[in-house]
């Protein structure tokens, strides 16, 4: 197995490759780190894996981002890599990507190569896999995970669950100290023992957030489902949990699989 941590080099004197464009954008050169998945994630695990950060990074869910774009590009690359299964096969044995490869063309529309790889999700796409989504035990399962990668940190648990606003903060506590009642989670002093200021902070946050989005609806005449969309988009572009389901039925509908690229010159880790 290749040493996935190495920072890549330059290829020519002006041309980053694409390692080394991970390295500075996301603070990793490994491919699998970069979408959040194992080296050993099936091909839906890789698409899924790049949907959920692309959504993060995507300019225009990121307008205050200004590497969004060449993040967006990076992460296109690395999918373009990850789902062929030569490249991929080449980058696990000898940590090396083909950075001639027609798949990683710098001039390709990255945004025409996101929308032949997943569909518009509407608005009734997002209700109705809320609706299924909460209380559900694919929820309850990304709840814990959250819980134990944040040390019980209910600031970033709140950030980094799916669907969650402040009204379901009650709700999502009393699930998380169920389990650790019942010993299915540990006791993380950050969420037994969270200050009532802390509490309050978040809740003026939440709030503030929502204040924003009803001025931002009167002042662009949105009507009341484009308000929700705007709101939906605000709410969950850094989130990064529980899409799976509706991805795995959306996928299965219209996702197309991208052909073998050529080979070429390799960038080296």
């Amino acid at each position: 197995m290749c040493p996935h941590g190495i920072k890549g080099r330059l290829l020519g004197e002006a041309d980053m490759g694409l390692l080394d464009q991970c390295e500075e954008l996301f603070k990793t050169s490994n491919l699998y780190d970069v979408i959040g998945v194992t080296n050993d994630a099936s091909e839906a695990e890789v698409r899924r894996g790049y949907y959920k950060v692309s959504l993060q990074v995507h300019p225009d869910r990121s307008p205050g981002d200004g590497q969004a774009t060449a993040k967006f590009q990076a992460l296109g690359k690395v999918y373009a890599v990850l789902s062929d299964k030569d490249q991929r096969a080449i980058y696990d044995e000898q940590g090396i990507v083909d950075e001639e490869s027609d798949s990683l063309d710098q001039d390709r529309n990255w945004e025409e190569y996101w929308r032949t790889m997943f569909p518009k999700i509407t608005l009734q796409d997002i209700l109705n896999f809320e609706k299924s989504y909460k209380d559900s035990e694919e929820e309850k399962h990304d709840l814990m995970r959250v819980y134990e990668e944040h040390k019980g940190d209910m600031d970033r648990i709140m950030e980094n669950v799916l669907c969650a606003t402040q009204e379901d903060e009650p709700r999502i506590r009393a699930i998380l100290q169920c389990a650790i009642d019942s010993k299915a989670l540990r006791s993380h002093k950050a969420f037994t023992n969270e200050s009532a200021k802390k509490k309050s902070s978040r809740k003026r946050k939440a709030d503030k957030e929502r204040k924003e989005a009803e001025e931002m609806q009167k002042e662009m005449g949105l009507d009341s489902e484009d308000s929700l969309v705007a709101m939906i988009k605000k709410n969950q572009k850094s989130k990064e949990a529980g899409f799976n389901s509706l991805m795995d039925n959306l996928e299965a509908k219209y996702c197309k699989k991208r052909p073998s690229s050529s080979s070429g010159r390799k960038g080296k880790k």
